[in-house]
């Protein structure tokens, strides 16, 4: 039972420290690209949307190429904090954060480029800086998109197959993911065991989709 749950307990650890750097990061990059006006901002918002098109094995062997212990990224992590960042927690933990990183900034940003320019415009009028604007005025009214925000990454980082398999490999207590844990399992032919994998997941993701359409209702009558 211990070497089943493994996988399991793996996804959800990288699940949750996936989710929770990217709030502060979806937060942060919602109030510089909302609040302010550059040159490049469309790139920028472009790049961020990539991993939604581009192939997770694309992704994954780039960053496998970027951090493999003789690149200067790659060196870097290794010899100033002793972390090897390829085939191991830390590397699937990036793959995840730059993988879904969309999935936690898109709705962040749709929900505020939603509301009414009033609502900033007048809270100017009234004295209040951007930081405060966004903070007390914009963010209270897009709870329903960064609940869904939180939701999505969570949700999608636990699914994830490529980006873990090109940067993490499969080993178990590591980086072998309850995605991974069904493909290994279905090349060693043990069915029943992918099979139940699978059904997890398969139940995991109902509720989330269940967990989602209800909060949506809460939130529009909170």
């Amino acid at each position: 039972m211990e070497q089943f749950m493994a996988p399991l307990w793996l996804s959800l650890k990288l699940a949750v420290f996936t989710t929770l750097i990217l709030a502060l990061v979806g937060v942060v990059s919602g109030y510089v690209l909302h609040m302010f006006s550059f040159r490049g901002k469309s790139l920028i918002r472009a790049i961020v949307a990539l991993p939604l098109v581009l192939p997770p094995t694309v992704l994954g062997y780039y960053l496998l190429v970027a951090m493999q212990p003789d690149s200067v990224a790659g060196g870097v992590f290794e010899k100033l904090f002793g972390i090897r960042m390829v085939f191991s927690f830390y590397g699937i933990l990036l793959g995840s954060i730059v993988f879904s990183l969309p999935f936690m900034v898109s709705p962040i940003l749709s929900g505020l480029d939603a509301l009414p320019k009033s609502l900033m415009e007048a809270s100017f009028t009234l004295g209040k800086t951007r930081l405060q604007t966004f903070f007390k005025v914009l963010v209270p009214n897009i709870k329903s998109s960064l609940f869904a925000a939180f939701i999505m990454t969570f949700a999608h980082t636990i699914g994830e197959f490529g980006v873990v398999l090109m940067i993490g490999g499969n080993i178990p207590g590591q980086t072998r993911v309850a995605s991974i844990a069904i493909f290994h399992e279905m090349e060693a032919m043990n069915y029943d065991v992918a099979n139940q994998y699978a059904l997890v997941l398969l139940v995991f993701s109902l509720v989330i989709i269940f967990l989602v359409q209800w909060l949506q209702k809460w939130i529009a009558l909170w």
